[in-house]
């Protein structure tokens, strides 16, 4: 059997001593990056360390409730109960390990054992395998099998490990369902779905007069029909949204969602179509060697200054289009008022960009999608909410202001927020009505130009300058 061998040359032994002598007579070159790497080492052994100590915590934690069950503050409840915690020491590998341990105490019997924890003090080996396991699970990104091995390693089954992860994914679909909007001044409204396997969550993002997002709520069901819609609307309605106000919905264009707004919001809300949406449908009964003339035609139509103007070289383009692709041209034609509201309502274009398409909700729907992909089977609409529910409170997190934020007090405005845009310190001011006023003295007639309504009063030049 041949074997591969590495073959050493004279030159290569050569360049190897003259590299060797260099770095003898030269060694204070490699001390800033001898520090670099020994930096970079503490770096990374701090992170493992947090991560170990905060792992160890939720397994005795787990350990203690195998014995005494979950904790049930303010009622005292079997045998064995909950008795604080306090600091505790285990080995992890090769250093002694600080963290905060719960403590049980029986009722007659006195302290109780935490069985994770004596395993961690007794055997040294167990500290190996799970610090093992912990450096595993972070070197190849698989962080959600770091705490099943190193819990089973003491005793923890993976079904406490599992029932830990479904209460507290309960617990934040909970706290997405009981967010109250009483006190937040909502203007935009998007909506849009995400498929699940067989199951369908609609969700919807909020943005306030600041320019901040917010996730408002999600319904599951398996189209976008609008008893899904309205399920969702009528949460945000009982949560304390406003229905007597005007805002501006951002849609993909499904007829259920505009059934349902006007039914919980009344028929005089402003809904702006999505334009890439209408654009993928037109594509789609397009052939491929038409597609990009037209995609051009309809975003020059979509920049038009007024919404008569870009409905009429929309038009113009469907005409073009209907001799032999009609079903193309129907598509184009179908909701095309709604494709410019934003003209008619004088929105600035600086907003345009954002409030045009659902590119705001859809562009967090990947970061859902990242934080649920390792999940192969959904069983169920309510392992689906509780996932998803998870998944857009951590995406909010980095969640940022839209662009031209400044402006959204212009919008607050058109849609009779006035006093919401004056309270925020963004309400345009008010054209300044002048007068005409006329100085006179004994001997000459000084006209002073105009003066502001607010009585704030411009000193003529012959009264502010030194007489000559």
């Amino acid at each position: 059997m041949s074997q591969t061998y590495q073959i050493v040359t004279r030159a290569a032994k050569e360049s190897a001593a003259i590299v060797e002598q260099f770095c003898k007579a030269n060694g204070e070159i490699l001390l800033p990056i001898l520090g670099m790497i020994e930096s970079a080492s503490q770096i990374v052994d701090t992170v493992v360390h947090e991560i170990g100590v905060k792992t160890l915590e939720v397994i005795l934690a787990l350990s203690a409730e195998q014995v005494a069950g979950p904790r049930t503050p303010g009622k005292a409840s079997g045998e064995i109960r909950h008795y604080g915690s306090q600091l505790g020491r285990v080995q992890l590998a090769d250093r002694k390990v600080q963290l905060k341990r719960p403590r049980l105490r029986h009722k007659t019997e006195g302290e109780v054992k935490i069985p994770a924890y004596e395993a961690l003090r007794r055997n040294p080996l167990v500290s190996q395998y799970m610090w093992g396991a912990l450096l595993r699970g972070i070197s190849t990104r698989e962080y959600h099998e770091v705490l099943p091995k190193m819990a089973a390693t003491v005793g923890v089954s993976r079904s406490a490990v599992s029932r830990q992860a479904i209460d507290a994914s309960v617990e934040q679909l909970k706290q997405l369902q009981e967010r109250r909007w009483d006190q937040v001044e909502i203007l935009v409204i998007y909506i849009d779905g995400q498929r699940f396997g067989e199951h369908l969550i609609l969700s919807a993002v909020g943005v306030d007069i600041e320019g901040r997002k917010h996730i408002m709520g999600i319904a599951s069901g398996a189209t976008e029909n609008a008893a899904a819609v309205k399920e969702l609307l009528t949460g945000l309605r009982d949560r304390g949204l406003p229905t007597d106000r005007k805002y501006l919905f951002i849609i993909d264009g499904a007829k259920a969602l505009r059934t349902a707004i006007d039914e919980i919001f009344g028929k005089d809300q402003a809904v702006q179509r999505c334009r890439n949406h209408k654009l993928e449908n037109v594509m789609k009964e397009l052939p491929k060697e038409q597609q990009e003339q037209t995609r051009r035609l309809m975003r020059a139509a979509f920049k038009a200054p007024t919404a008569e103007e870009g409905e009429k070289r929309l038009e113009q383009i469907a005409r073009q289009l209907e001799y032999d692709h009609s079903s193309a041209a129907r598509s184009l034609r179908e909701g095309m008022k709604e494709m410019f509201t934003l003209q008619r309502l004088k929105i600035p274009t600086c907003l345009h960009k954002c409030l045009a398409t659902t590119n705001l909700i859809e562009s967090p729907h990947s970061g859902v999608r990242k934080r649920t992909h390792n999940v192969c089977r959904w069983r169920d609409a309510d392992m689906v909410e509780r996932w998803v529910a998870s998944a857009w409170l951590l995406t909010e997190k980095h969640f940022r202001r839209i662009d031209g934020h400044e402006q959204l007090w212009t919008l607050a405005n058109i849609l009779g927020r006035e006093a919401v845009a004056v309270k925020r310190g963004n309400a345009r001011p008010e054209p300044v009505e002048s007068t005409p006023v006329v100085a006179m003295t004994s001997t000459v007639s000084v006209h002073m130009g105009t003066i502001p309504k607010n009585n704030r009063r411009v000193r003529p030049r012959w009264q502010t300058e030194p007489a000559c």
